[in-house]
């Protein structure tokens, strides 16, 4: 446990002025659970018996958040606190938000309502703990554990189903029996929860130190309401010598090695989606997977589009997906890796490389070495192009569009084709890329037709 004195002096600051004020009131929630862990809490969050308009009064600069729910933010010089009055809620009926709020003064009533223990704790700088459902002992023992009736929490937002998973991945924690049991009896209720709350949830178990997790969602059936085409992946073996798992556990143990961008967990996770569609076993017994990377980046846009993943994202991971296996496909040279850059940029062909790497890592460990020197090379190869501002696309070209029209090229498609074919010409061969060279080559090839 953190000593409280590690708690903002601005938040403090709210409590006692809210106390001088004649109400109660503590930091509550995820910040004391990580207090009590010793992890440093992302938010700090303050419950109280005041009002929301007794809180807007209390302090000069507040804006309402969430009032009808009682939350009003604090502005206390640059940083913004929420300030929630204790409060009960009523019927839930669509597994997402209460059909009303009630303000109460008694804190345990408020603390009652939360999704699990380790979350209802309250803390005072003077009072100390406010713990009614031993959240403390639950955090000790690493115990995710749902505050009352596990069922009835679910039901009321069934996205506190996915919470637990991705606490339990975030923190290294397990989940209590009871918990898992209400978990599969409400499973049902995320046919309710929208996308966008879903993939939130998603990705944060994708980011966590621990996105073997989703080996959890799927047995506890939960794949189905947020990537059911992964399904798949765990009956899908891969016999063949280069590979020791299934498709599933082969994609996991290469997000293990993923460092944590977004972008890049999401084209590891996807990157042999189309594995389960494109199986095939040859007279040997060997199964191999052909167009594969084709199929997954299909597969990959429209599970992406499904869980309302922003356009540029989209767009990167079902690239990385179409490519990542590029350099199994041809001889690898420099014409061949300008080739991918063209259609890459730098940037994401970095991220290219690094899924190599993953991907190879989850392997068959007897065959890393000579893939992790295939990668090497790769990467001097692109590290010398780029030191050398060798061009791969027409950006770097050194003539353009109105060059070649001043040459005599007709305007319009031709003069497109005509650069591609300059640009064709310079990857080949780097040394070439100079205006007056490159004049002079299209006057030869006219005159050669």
């Amino acid at each position: 446990m953190k000593d409280y004195r590690e708690i903002p002096q601005d938040a403090l600051y709210i409590i006692d002025t809210l106390e001088q004020h004649g109400f109660e009131a503590y930091v509550v929630g995820g910040c004391v659970r990580d207090m009590i862990m010793g992890r440093t809490p992302n938010d700090w969050d303050i419950t109280t018996s005041a009002k929301p308009e007794d809180v807007k009064s209390v302090f000069k600069r507040t804006y309402d958040t969430g009032i009808q729910h009682g939350t009003v933010t604090v502005i206390v010089d640059t940083e913004h606190y929420e300030v929630t009055t204790y409060r009960i809620e009523g019927e839930y009926k669509d597994s997402r938000r209460p059909e009303s709020v009630s303000f109460v003064e008694d804190i345990t009533l408020d603390l009652s309502r939360r999704d699990f223990t380790m979350n209802a704790i309250a803390y005072h700088p003077v009072r100390g703990f406010i713990d009614p459902y031993n959240g403390q002992k639950h955090i000790k023992e690493e115990c995710i554990k749902s505050v009352r009736d596990a069922k009835e929490r679910f039901t009321e937002d069934a996205l506190r189903i996915l919470r637990a998973v991705r606490f339990a991945a975030q923190l290294g924690f397990k989940i209590s029996d009871n918990t898992i049991e209400g978990i599969k009896a409400c499973k049902h209720l995320l046919a309710n929860i929208s996308k966008e709350r879903i993939r939130d949830e998603f990705i944060k178990i994708c980011m966590s130190d621990s996105p073997e997790a989703i080996n959890m969602l799927y047995e506890l059936g939960l794949l189905e309401y947020i990537l059911p085409e992964f399904i798949k992946a765990y009956e899908t073996p891969q016999n063949h010598p280069h590979h020791i798992y299934n498709v599933a556990q082969h994609t996991l143990a290469a997000m293990k090695h993923t460092p944590k961008d977004e972008v890049l967990r999401l084209a590891v996770l996807l990157h042999d989606i189309g594995k389960p569609l494109t199986r095939t076993t040859d007279a040997k017994g060997i199964d191999h997977f052909y167009n594969h990377p084709e199929k997954g980046a299909d597969i990959a846009k429209r599970v992406l589009k499904d869980l309302r993943l922003d356009n540029q994202t989209i767009k990167e991971v079902t690239l990385l997906v179409s490519l990542h296996d590029y350099h199994l496909r041809k001889k690898i040279n420099k014409f061949y890796i300008k080739q991918i850059l063209k259609v890459t940029g730098e940037e994401l062909f970095d991220k290219l490389l690094i899924i190599n790497e993953v991907d190879a890592k989850a392997q068959n460990p007897d065959k890393y070495l000579e893939k992790e020197k295939m990668i090497q090379i790769i990467r001097e190869m692109k590290e010398e192009i780029v030191a050398n501002e060798e061009c791969y696309n027409l950006k770097m070209l050194k003539v353009n569009g109105g060059d070649l029209i001043k040459m005599g090229i007709t305007p319009g498609k031709a003069v497109g084709e005509k650069l591609e074919e300059l640009l064709t010409y310079v990857m080949k061969h780097p040394e070439a890329n100079d205006k007056a060279t490159l004049e002079k080559h299209i006057q030869e090839s006219a005159q050669a037709i």
